[in-house]
């Protein structure tokens, strides 16, 4: 039997692991590691937010711009109607040139040549019959009214069924028969079913609803005092002769709306073209060659375009030969960005608004929508 030998600790090899030095110095390692990488998430997540704040922001102002456009460009429209006073074909003086314009959220006074003829309307503060439609209008922002028949007939697929009797609302309706039209019936405007006809003098003519869209915004979304800015629309509805309005929100964070109106004031030679020069049959240059009307304007806004405002108002002269509308919209984020502080300015056309001081960041938007229903009509060959 052999005898055991002791066996040195030190043969076995050198001690595994580590010691309390590296440890530690590992420990701050990994601690540094984990501060950048929560730095670095904290900066990609706050950098997320503000794109998806930015991204909203310029979804709202788009979104804006387009409800106010689809309706701008329709403004003027009556179907197959031409108001006589633009119609460059219509051979005797014309008896219907708006004389003045309506009260808009008062319907006693309407007439029918008042509201065909002024396709859209500004104001920079509530006309006071609206006061009770347009609450919590947020002060320093325009108001648009713009008016039209409806693109589609009533009861006809996607449009609103034709409504008859005491719940009718306001319908146009334009004559093509020649006996009606000689006779000085060129449409009818009301809401029973009236009596013009199609081109064979029997059918009925399409029916239209009269459309009268108020643009404006009001100081909260949902709740009052909530603080978020919003577009919205009041659609008038004159049912019994008793005019309602329909308010609808469209868009949230609308901090200001501005419109300023061209208007066609100059025939093509640059000559002014007087308001009561639309009481008179068109004066071709050559009446043989009706390329040149000396008293109808020609489609294109003069000079500066023009804001309306309460201590000068726009007129039924102004406002029946406006063929453009400049809109602006400052769309302000959905929240506030932590550390910031808008010292920024704002330019709307010709309104300069002042900083707000605040922790949204805002942004001007704007357009210029060519309103064709009453351009196009004036353009020659």
């Amino acid at each position: 039997m052999s005898a055991l030998r002791k066996v040195r600790p030190s043969s076995l090899g050198r001690q595994q692991g580590l010691s309390l030095i590296e440890l530690l110095i590992a420990t701050a390692l990994g601690l540094v590691i984990v501060a950048a990488l929560t730095q670095l998430f904290s900066d990609v997540s706050r950098t997320n937010r503000e794109m998806a704040k930015a991204s909203s922001q310029i979804e709202n102002a788009r979104f804006a711009i387009q409800y106010l456009r689809n309706d701008i460009v329709h403004a003027g429209y009556w179907g197959p109607f031409i108001p006589q006073f633009d119609d460059l074909m219509f051979a005797d003086p014309p008896l219907d040139r708006p004389s003045a314009v309506v009260d808009v959220c008062d319907n006693s006074s309407w007439t029918a040549r008042n509201l065909l003829g002024v396709p859209v309307d500004a104001y920079e503060a509530v006309p006071s019959s609206c006061a009770s439609v347009l609450t919590d209008h947020l002060s320093g922002t325009d108001i648009l009214v713009v008016r039209h028949a409806e693109t589609c007939v009533a009861g006809a697929t996607n449009c609103a069924a034709e409504m008859t009797g005491a719940s009718a609302p306001l319908y146009f309706q334009a004559s093509n028969c020649e006996a009606e039209l000689d006779s000085g019936v060129f449409y009818s405007f009301g809401p029973l079913d009236p009596n013009t006809t199609e081109k064979d003098c029997t059918t009925r003519a399409a029916k239209r609803r009269f459309i009268q869209n108020i643009y404006y915004v009001r100081d909260h979304a949902n709740t009052a005092g909530d603080g978020i800015p919003t577009l919205m629309r009041a659609e008038a509805n004159v049912i019994g002769g008793v005019l309602s309005y329909t308010t609808e929100q469209l868009v949230q964070g609308i901090e200001r709306f501005r419109v300023e109106l061209g208007f066609d004031l100059e025939n093509e030679d640059g000559t002014a073209v007087a308001y009561g020069q639309y009481l008179l049959a068109v004066d071709w240059e050559d009446d043989s060659n009706w390329t040149k009307a000396l008293n109808r304007g020609d489609g294109v806004p003069d000079g500066t375009y023009v804001h309306c405002t309460t201590s000068t108002p726009c007129t039924a002269a102004q406002l029946m030969n406006t063929v453009a509308v400049k809109v602006y919209v400052l769309a302000r984020a959905d929240e506030g960005t932590p550390g910031y502080t808008d010292s920024k300015s704002y330019t709307l056309g010709a309104l300069s608004v002042p900083a707000f001081g605040d922790s949204f960041k805002r942004h001007v938007f704007g357009t210029t929508v060519r309103i064709n229903n009453v351009a196009g009509r004036r353009e020659t060959p």
